[in-house]
Protein backbone atom coordinates (compact mmCIF):
# COMPACT_ATOMS: atom_id res chain seq x y z
CA UNK A 1 0.00 0.00 0.00
CA UNK A 2 1.84 3.25 -0.91
CA UNK A 3 -1.08 5.38 -0.91
CA UNK A 4 -2.23 8.13 2.44
CA UNK A 5 -4.64 6.34 5.22
CA UNK A 6 -4.13 2.80 6.16
CA UNK A 7 -7.28 1.17 7.69
CA UNK A 8 -6.76 0.75 11.63
CA UNK A 9 -6.42 -2.92 10.94
CA UNK A 10 -3.50 -3.06 8.79
CA UNK A 11 -2.15 -0.41 10.69
CA UNK A 12 -2.28 -2.90 13.71
CA UNK A 13 -0.99 -5.46 11.79
CA UNK A 14 2.05 -3.83 10.47
CA UNK A 15 2.66 -2.60 14.21
CA UNK A 16 2.68 -6.25 15.36
CA UNK A 17 3.87 -7.96 12.03
CA UNK A 18 5.88 -5.45 10.54
CA UNK A 19 8.64 -7.42 8.76
CA UNK A 20 6.04 -9.46 7.51
CA UNK A 21 4.35 -6.76 6.06
CA UNK A 22 7.51 -5.48 4.62
CA UNK A 23 8.13 -8.69 2.69
CA UNK A 24 4.36 -8.44 1.01
CA UNK A 25 4.98 -4.72 0.27
CA UNK A 26 8.51 -5.80 -1.27
CA UNK A 27 6.89 -8.82 -3.50
CA UNK A 28 3.76 -6.66 -4.49
CA UNK A 29 6.25 -3.95 -5.83
CA UNK A 30 8.21 -6.25 -7.14
CA UNK A 31 5.66 -7.96 -9.30
CA UNK A 32 3.97 -4.94 -10.81
CA UNK A 33 7.15 -3.60 -11.71
CA UNK A 34 8.53 -6.67 -13.71
CA UNK A 35 6.10 -6.73 -16.55
CA UNK A 36 5.39 -4.52 -19.22
CA UNK A 37 1.87 -3.33 -17.94
CA UNK A 38 1.00 0.01 -16.66
CA UNK A 39 -0.15 0.72 -13.18
CA UNK A 40 -3.81 1.71 -14.30
CA UNK A 41 -4.39 -1.69 -16.10
CA UNK A 42 -2.61 -3.27 -13.23
CA UNK A 43 -4.97 -2.06 -10.64
CA UNK A 44 -8.24 -3.00 -13.09
CA UNK A 45 -6.59 -6.62 -12.90
CA UNK A 46 -6.24 -6.21 -9.29
CA UNK A 47 -9.21 -5.33 -8.91
CA UNK A 48 -10.99 -8.02 -10.83
CA UNK A 49 -9.03 -10.71 -8.64
CA UNK A 50 -10.78 -8.91 -5.65
CA UNK A 51 -13.90 -8.83 -6.95
CA UNK A 52 -13.80 -12.47 -8.27
CA UNK A 53 -12.40 -13.27 -4.42
CA UNK A 54 -15.86 -11.52 -2.75
CA UNK A 55 -12.69 -9.34 -0.51
CA UNK A 56 -14.92 -6.01 -0.03
CA UNK A 57 -11.47 -4.87 1.42
CA UNK A 58 -9.41 -5.23 -0.97
CA UNK A 59 -12.15 -4.04 -3.64
CA UNK A 60 -12.05 -0.49 -1.88
CA UNK A 61 -8.25 -0.55 -1.88
CA UNK A 62 -7.83 -1.38 -5.58
CA UNK A 63 -10.28 0.92 -6.41
CA UNK A 64 -8.26 3.99 -4.56
CA UNK A 65 -5.12 2.46 -6.55
CA UNK A 66 -6.73 2.47 -10.03
CA UNK A 67 -8.38 5.94 -9.48
CA UNK A 68 -4.67 6.88 -8.39
CA UNK A 69 -3.48 5.78 -11.64
CA UNK A 70 -5.67 7.41 -13.93
CA UNK A 71 -8.99 4.73 -14.17
CA UNK A 72 -12.74 6.54 -14.58
CA UNK A 73 -15.51 5.18 -12.59
CA UNK A 74 -16.38 3.40 -15.74
CA UNK A 75 -12.78 1.40 -16.08
CA UNK A 76 -13.47 0.28 -13.03
CA UNK A 77 -17.06 -0.52 -13.61
CA UNK A 78 -16.71 -2.20 -16.73
CA UNK A 79 -12.92 -4.17 -15.56
CA UNK A 80 -16.08 -5.76 -12.38
CA UNK A 81 -19.03 -6.20 -14.99
CA UNK A 82 -16.84 -8.18 -17.54
CA UNK A 83 -16.29 -11.05 -14.66
CA UNK A 84 -20.49 -11.61 -14.66
CA UNK A 85 -20.25 -14.58 -16.95
CA UNK A 86 -17.40 -15.82 -14.81
CA UNK A 87 -18.17 -15.19 -11.47
CA UNK A 88 -22.23 -14.82 -11.37
CA UNK A 89 -23.99 -11.45 -11.31
CA UNK A 90 -24.93 -11.87 -7.62
CA UNK A 91 -21.38 -11.32 -6.53
CA UNK A 92 -20.52 -8.87 -9.69
CA UNK A 93 -23.23 -6.80 -8.17
CA UNK A 94 -22.06 -7.03 -4.56
CA UNK A 95 -18.60 -5.78 -5.97
CA UNK A 96 -20.56 -2.98 -8.08
CA UNK A 97 -21.93 -1.79 -4.65
CA UNK A 98 -18.23 -1.54 -3.12
CA UNK A 99 -17.16 -0.39 -6.11
CA UNK A 100 -19.72 2.50 -5.93
CA UNK A 101 -18.58 3.33 -2.58
CA UNK A 102 -15.20 4.19 -2.89
CA UNK A 103 -15.93 6.03 -6.13
CA UNK A 104 -18.65 8.28 -4.00
CA UNK A 105 -15.79 8.42 -1.08
CA UNK A 106 -13.08 9.98 -3.73
CA UNK A 107 -15.72 12.73 -4.80
CA UNK A 108 -15.91 13.56 -1.27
Amino acid sequence: MSEGKFPPWYTHIKEKHGSIIEALENLGEAVRQAGPLPEKTVQLIQLAAAAANRSEGAVHSHVRRALQAGATPDEIYHAILLLTSTIGFPTVSAALSWAYEGIEQKKA
